[in-house]
């Protein structure tokens, strides 16, 4: 029986809590809240996807994530250049990689995130694409708000968008 490949994973204290990285095949898999409401469908999501079990252990591309996260944390860097590795279905790829064109410093709506995906009358499903991103921060979910400009739903809280759109300049 062939066993399953690995995942690896290790923590990073960001300053607004505990997250968890991944690290499948040299990409960027998982960035996540380590309390997020939605961290273990992810997990299972992940996990089933690439078919592989998560193993606590560092690599030489969670190093460098923690770097780059250390530097957007700071306000010195603004674009990510990381391999990344998206577990979902083509649908949810397509949301994600519409997050990716959202500029930093700006944010977008549902709607237009919904356009984006070619999926103009769905925004409810966009939401909950939106709601299973794995990779937060580096695919910038938080760059999301309500088309009257209110901030809503997030896994690690509104506080925690608002203090990451904060880092960016947005003042919302």
């Amino acid at each position: 029986m062939k066993s399953a490949a690995q995942i690896f994973t290790q923590p990073y204290h960001s300053p607004c809590g505990e997250m968890v990285l991944g690290d499948y095949a040299g990409k960027l898999c998982l960035c996540d809240w380590a309390n997020g409401k939605h961290r273990r469908r992810n997990d299972q999501r992940i996990q089933h996807f690439f078919n592989a079990r998560y193993v606590c252990g560092s690599t030489p591309l969670l190093q460098a994530t923690a770097k780059e996260l250390d530097a957007w944390f700071a306000g010195a860097l603004v674009q990510f250049n990381l391999p990344l590795a998206m577990a979902g279905t083509p649908f949810q790829q397509r949301v994600w990689n519409a997050l990716l064109a959202t500029p930093y410093g700006q944010t977008t709506s549902y709607t237009d995130v919904a356009r984006a995906a070619g999926c103009s009358n769905g925004v409810r499903a966009v939401a909950q694409a939106i709601g299973a991103n794995s990779i937060c921060i580096i695919v910038p979910c938080h760059r999301v708000i309500g088309l009257d400009g209110t901030l809503t739903g997030f896994a690690a809280g509104v506080s925690i968008k608002r203090f990451l759109l904060r880092i960016e300049g947005v003042d919302v």
